[in-house]
């Protein structure tokens, strides 16, 4: 029985046990992941039966060099720009995926703004402020957390700042 307990707690991932070291209230969401589906975000929406825009994406950016975080709402796209100027930097690009992956120690799908390997610039897109909770990934394809948007920018000291455009 001490051996099931002791298995259930190491179940966690980096962002959960991030989390929960925070003393953070959250939320995990779990549904199967369906490899074909085309897009995750959508996926976990619908999946949660969640509106597209409390269901934040996570992805990974060079800004002039530096890999930096972007949240942004499944339902809309990333503005480079804007994110790189929220940074205060000048040039934005998608960070090559492999790299992103390694960085965060996320995969693809996956990768949550929470517990990555090493601590990234982060922006939260400012939309997130209209919601009580939004959902991030937990770091798992298939799991999701839900938690207040002001708890997600404190726990990644992310910028808020309006990247995301329909």
């Amino acid at each position: 029985m001490a051996k099931k307990q002791k298995k259930q707690q190491s179940g966690g991932t980096p962002a959960t046990v991030a989390l929960t070291a925070a003393g953070t209230a959250y939320t995990v969401h779990s549904y199967d992941h369906d490899p074909s589906h085309p897009s995750y975000g959508e996926e976990a929406a619908e999946a949660m039966g969640v509106s597209p825009d409390r269901v934040f994406k996570t992805l990974v950016a060079d800004v002039d060099g530096t890999l930096t975080v972007a949240v942004v709402p499944v339902a809309g796209q990333l503005d480079l720009k804007a994110l790189a100027s929220a940074v205060g930097g000048k040039r934005a690009a998608m960070a090559d995926p492999s790299l992103a992956e390694r960085t965060t120690g996320y995969v693809r799908g996956g990768i949550s703004p929470l517990g990555q390997r090493k601590r990234l610039p982060t922006v939260l897109d400012a939309s997130a402020s209209a919601h009580a909770t939004i959902c991030v990934s937990a770091g798992r394809r298939g799991v999701e957390v839900e938690l207040s948007p002001e708890d997600l920018a404190e726990l990644t000291e992310a910028v808020v700042a309006p990247i995301g455009r329909a």
